[in-house]
C-alpha cells in the first residue's frame, strides 16, 4: 500500500493539515499556532482574553501486515468530546474542546492564555475495502488509539475458458 493513501488531511479549514515530517516540525507548528492565535484572537487576544482557535491534534499513522493504527493526542478531551466516522474510505476524527467556565471567571484578568479551545476535524484516507464494523477505538490519558484491520487480500483466480455451446 502506498504511504500517500494514508496521508492525513483536513483540520477544520485552516489549511495546515499536511505538515511535512522534519526535524523542525514541532517548531514550525508552534510558530504557526502563535501566528494563528495572534491573527484570529483580534482585540481579545491583545487584551489578554483567551482566543477561540482551531485545534490541530498531532497524529501518528502506522501500518503492519494486518492493520493500520492511528494515534492522536487529544489532551483535555474526554471520550464524549470525540466522534469518529468512516465514509467512502475516509476516516474522520472530529472533536471539540470547550472553554472551561465557572462562576466568578468574568472577574478574572488573564495574564497568559496559551490553551487552545475549539473544534477540530482530521481526515485520513484509508485503502479501499475496510470493514467499518471491525474498527476499534480506545482513549486513555488524552490519547486516542484507532485500530483498523486491513481487508483480506484477494487471491488471483484462474478462470477456465470453456467451449461455447
Amino acid at each position: 500500500m502506498a504511504l500517500r493513501s494514508l496521508t492525513p488531511s483536513g483540520n477544520g479549514g485552516s489549511g495546515r493539515g499536511l505538515q511535512p515530517v522534519s526535524v523542525f516540525g514541532s517548531l514550525h507548528r508552534e510558530i504557526d499556532r502563535l501566528f494563528d492565535d495572534f491573527t484570529r484572537g483580534g482585540l481579545g487576544a491583545l487584551a489578554g482574553m483567551p482566543a477561540q482557535t482551531n485545534l490541530i491534534p498531532s497524529i501518528d499513522v502506522t501500518e503492519t501486515d494486518n492493520e493500520i493504527q492511528v494515534s492522536a493526542e487529544l489532551p483535555g478531551l474526554e471520550r464524549k468530546d470525540v466522534e469518529i466516522s468512516i465514509d467512502d474510505d475516509l476516516l474522520t476524527i472530529r472533536g471539540e474542546k470547550k472553554v472551561e467556565s465557572k462562576e466568578g471567571d468574568k472577574d478574572k484578568n488573564y495574564h497568559v492564555a496559551e490553551r487552545s479551545y475549539g473544534v477540530f476535524v482530521r481526515g485520513i484516507q484509508l485503502p479501499a475495502g475496510i470493514d467499518p464494523s471491525k474498527i476499534e477505538a480506545t482513549m486513555s490519558n488524552g490519547v486516542l488509539k484507532i485500530r483498523i484491520p486491513k481487508p483480506a487480500k484477494s487471491e488471483p483466480k484462474k478462470i477456465e475458458v470453456k467451449e461455447a455451446a
